[in-house]
């Protein structure tokens, strides 16, 4: 079966970036000039996903806003002939099928899919957290390498990425053996381990093509700290019953739910910018000169 449904779960605070997000949801916060969740929709669409449910929360209303028609700037941009302008906003409104749902609490990740079970019914489905970038490091999109993948096996296949030993803690963490050179048959997995505990240092990176067995173990995941269900544990349970793949990606992940990172994601991406690469260069170059002479 072709996975054609996607699920964006963006409901969280984004705490982080306060004051910024008290009025503003995290994922509209821009890279450059696209809101992050926005890349995440387009990569969802270049991947060949044509229904996305996005899991929302009280506040988010900017979110759905961003993805409807605005059909009052649409004439005003029309009629002062800013037809690229127009392009853009219409693009955005014609992405894919778009719809909401609240997570009414915050009580995690796994929970924020679990209300995804009527809309996915028995179908396959992708996972992407909106709050992260995988840029894609060949012509196929990380969502898409992991469908690729999933039509090989027709079996759970979650992103993969190493990291260094210290920041495991983070993440949810995979125990495996190899199939192929980027591809790992996952035995087990661990939510946020001590280092010293993990059972390696590859780590779930963002993205997930699930099947809707996942629903039955979300169901039975007992809610860990701060009364959160953690989709990890329900893949956990799932691996145990049945095959599970991870794939060491062929990209790089842009966290952009932590200051330092949103700040580094902004520069590479403006640097990749033909209309930006030169004076923002010529910035960092004069002012990375002016530090070394402090």
């Amino acid at each position: 079966m072709n996975v054609r449904k996607a699920v964006i779960p963006a409901a969280g605070y984004g705490t982080r970036f306060l004051p910024a997000t008290k009025s503003q949801p995290k994922e509209m916060l821009t890279v450059v000039d696209i809101p992050v969740i926005q890349y995440v929709v387009e990569e969802a669409v270049a991947s060949g996903i044509t229904d996305i449910l996005m899991i929302v929360s009280r506040g988010k209303r900017a979110v759905e806003d961003h993805f409807d028609r605005c059909l009052e700037l649409e004439d005003e941009l029309e009629e002062k002939n800013k037809l690229a302008e127009l392009e853009i906003v219409r693009r955005v409104s014609n992405l894919a099928n778009i719809h909401f749902i609240r997570q009414k609490e915050m009580r995690g990740l796994g929970d924020a899919i679990s209300l995804a079970r009527h809309h996915i019914g028995n179908e396959p489905f992708a996972v992407l957290l909106g709050d992260t970038l995988l840029r894609s490091g060949n012509d196929s999109p990380v969502t898409k390498q992991l469908l690729d993948v999933y039509d090989r096996y027709h079996e759970t296949v979650v992103a993969l990425e190493e990291v260094p030993m210290e920041r495991v803690s983070r993440y949810g963490v995979i125990n495996g053996t190899s199939v192929t050179d980027d591809v790992m048959l996952i035995r087990d997995l661990v939510e946020k381990p001590k280092p010293e505990e993990a059972p390696s240092n590859l780590v779930i990176a963002s993205r997930y093509v699930l099947t809707p067995e996942v629903f039955s173990h979300l169901d039975n995941v007992k809610p860990g700290k701060n009364g959160e269900i953690q989709i990890t544990d329900a893949l956990r349970a799932q691996a145990a019953q049945r095959a599970m793949y991870g794939l060491k990606f062929c990209g790089k992940r842009f966290d952009a739910g932590n200051k330092i990172d949103f700040l580094k994601t902004n520069i590479t991406y403006a640097l990749e910018r033909e209309d930006l690469r030169e004076p923002l260069a010529k910035f960092i170059i004069e002012t990375a000169e002016q530090l070394k002479n402090k």
